[in-house]
């Protein structure tokens, strides 16, 4: 039985998918505030291998609901993505930060132990790395965070592998970019009450909500930023193959990348490709902090897990597209 704590959100979601069909039994807990009902509703109704057997609407800083999830079902893993995760919003609200995530996490951490969990597979994240001092990004770079939301999502690595040091458990920590795209059966996809991320904001613009592009005039290529994009999907499969490999016995932090940054400007047009229309845009200054490029060294992904991004940018596109036109029926 494996435990998704933020199955109801984005990556939550998709990874749930992943486990289902490769024949696992799922127990979701999410408490809804970035997650939907809707989306469980819609993976209950899924024809998988796997089921999901059991949802609970809780929040990771209630340690007496969280418990008896833990006394009612025996988990071999928890896959935990649960977290506040708006780098901006953790600037003005830092203590909703510190004590949804680190608080929340160390509750969980704590029934892992009380409950003897052997494995888990932590969601981290590149803004752990602050502004990068080389190209690609490897595990070794220095983590210098700049927010908030990166220092929280740092300090929680640093208490997964004392608590598993001391304690004799597993873990993965995953640390990822710029995640795109949704599966293609449209069961779930990107819905955020306040999106952020650069796709389903290109996909959503009109003549009433014209396309904002920050900063034309960087060192790169077309003059805007470079990102580093993985589709959710794949991005799903890595967690799985994280616990597959874990469980042996193993414990190790790999970045989740593809070496091929693309500028906005290049997925900009990709949307426009895939829509088949002009998409109105404005260019904008830049926002502060924002660095020129961010791609990530993700040899080691390869090397202990033989993942890789197998989903070509377009088609991640398409299946977003096609997910944002499923999710207006919601």
């Amino acid at each position: 039985m494996i435990l998704i704590t933020g199955g109801a959100g984005y990556i939550g979601s998709n990874s749930v998918i992943e486990f289902l069909k490769n024949g696992y039994d799922v127990v979701i807990v999410d408490n809804l505030s970035t997650g939907h009902i809707q989306i469980v509703e819609r993976l209950k109704n899924t024809d998988f291998e796997g089921k999901i057997k059991d949802f609970f609407e809780i929040d990771l800083k209630n340690k007496n609901d969280l418990e008896k999830v833990f006394e009612k079902y025996d988990f071999e893993a928890v896959i935990h993505f649960a977290a506040a995760s708006l780098v901006g919003e953790s600037v003005k609200e830092p203590q909703k930060y510190y004590h949804n995530n680190v608080f929340g996490t160390l509750n969980l951490l704590d029934c892992i132990i009380k409950y003897k969990v052997k494995n888990l597979v932590f969601s981290s994240t590149a803004a752990t790395y602050g502004n990068p001092i080389s190209d690609l990004i490897d595990e070794n770079h220095v983590q210098k965070p700049i927010n908030p939301y990166g220092n929280t999502k740092l300090a929680i690595e640093y208490m997964i592998k004392d608590y598993a040091h001391a304690y004799n458990f597993n873990y993965m920590i995953f640390r990822y970019f710029n995640v795109i795209g949704a599966n293609k059966e449209v069961i779930t996809g990107e819905w955020h009450d306040i999106e952020t991320h650069l796709v389903p904001n290109i996909l959503k613009a009109d003549e009433e909500k014209v396309f904002s592009l920050f900063g034309d005039d960087y060192d790169t290529k077309d003059g805007t930023c470079v990102r580093d994009y993985i589709d959710v999907v794949d991005l799903a499969r890595a967690h799985r193959l994280a616990f597959e490999y874990i469980k042996n016995g193993k414990s190790d932090i790999v970045n989740l990348g593809t070496k091929d940054g693309k500028t906005v400007k290049e997925i900009f047009n990709i949307c426009e490709k895939v829509l088949d229309k002009k998409i109105p845009l404005k260019i904008c200054e830049r926002r502060e902090g924002d660095p020129a490029k961010l791609v990530a060294n993700s040899a080691r992904s390869k090397e202990i897990l033989n993942w890789e991004n197998k989903t070509p940018l377009e088609e991640s596109i398409k299946n977003a597209y096609r997910w944002e036109q499923e999710r207006k029926k919601l």
